[in-house]
């Protein structure tokens, strides 16, 4: 064979990080060791497989090609190894979610995961639609689930479960006591939204299109927790999902608003990049996911 699972993790760790001493890094190496690696890889086979920009490496069409064979190579061979050594067939599991799914719905599915795998890791990452979009596609990640819609060839978007956004205001709002807000009141009222890029401020967008121009944001934030802090606190109205705000409804510290003939709801989607090799341990989570 001409060449090594060596030779492979420093070009997918190059090709992630784009820069030859990032990877050298990241796999504990030395930068000439790093550098050797990746050239007789290149050399054994008189092909290139990253554009040279000075001390930036851009991956050309021949690498970009190789990333998922070698990845899933690398998985496989991974998983050997922990078969041999460890008596296991599962991994770790790399999970990408969206704000309302990670900090409402992963964490009770990853406590049930680690009590079924418990010799299996699990790692979150919690971003907007877009951040784990670009993370699965790039194979950081190896299941996204988010809130948003997205289109990408690369992947498969398969619908999850159902969700609702909820209009929402503290008990001392002057609209606290509206059985049904009107449009008036909507295009009065100052906002505190999802920033664009997340799936709630696209639900949030579609649902409210035709009054969006005469809406007022007052404010933009990443967080759900800071949109609710800023809702208690009187600075305006809000909008997210029912999951977030369900503890804070049944205590009374915030109130559910309705606006006549709009309905907010959603799909959740599940993401997985078409090229990925479906290890153990992402078969035993989408398992999971599904019995929900």
């Amino acid at each position: 064979m001409k060449y090594t699972l060596r030779q492979l993790e420093v070009f997918l760790e190059t090709a992630r990080l784009g820069s030859l001493n990032r990877a050298a890094d990241s796999l504990s190496m030395s930068q000439s060791a790093a550098s050797d690696s990746l050239k007789e890889l290149e050399n054994q086979f008189d092909i290139l497989l990253f554009d040279r920009a000075g001390k930036r490496l851009q991956l050309n069409d021949m690498g970009r090609l190789l990333v998922p064979r070698a990845e899933e190579l690398l998985v496989r061979a991974r998983e050997i190894e922990r078969n041999l050594s460890l008596h296991q067939d599962v991994g770790t599991i790399r999970i990408g979610a969206t704000m309302s799914i990670g900090n409402t719905l992963c964490i009770p599915l990853i406590h049930k995961y680690r009590q079924r795998y418990a010799e299996s890791p699990v790692k979150l990452e919690v971003g907007n639609t877009e951040k784990i979009n670009q993370m699965v596609t790039g194979f950081e990640l190896d299941v996204g689930m988010i809130e948003g819609e997205i289109t990408n060839p690369a992947l498969h978007i398969s619908p999850w479960r159902r969700d609702e956004l909820i209009i929402f205001c503290n008990r001392e709002h002057p609209l606290a006591s509206r059985a049904w807000l009107t449009t008036r009141d909507l295009q009065q009222a100052a906002w505190i939204l999802r920033e664009p890029g997340s799936g709630t401020r696209q639900t949030f967008d579609r649902v409210m299109h035709d009054l969006l121009p005469s809406l007022s944001t007052e404010l933009e934030l990443q967080q759900n927790e800071a949109i609710i802090q800023a809702v208690k606190n009187g600075m305006g109205l809000g909008c997210l999902s029912r999951l977030a705000l369900a503890e804070d409804i049944a205590a009374g510290k915030l109130l559910p608003l309705q606006a006549r003939g709009r309905r907010f709801t959603r799909n959740f989607y599940l993401l997985l990049h078409k090229q990925k090799y479906r290890s153990a341990a992402i078969e035993h989570w989408l398992a999971l996911c599904l019995e929900q």
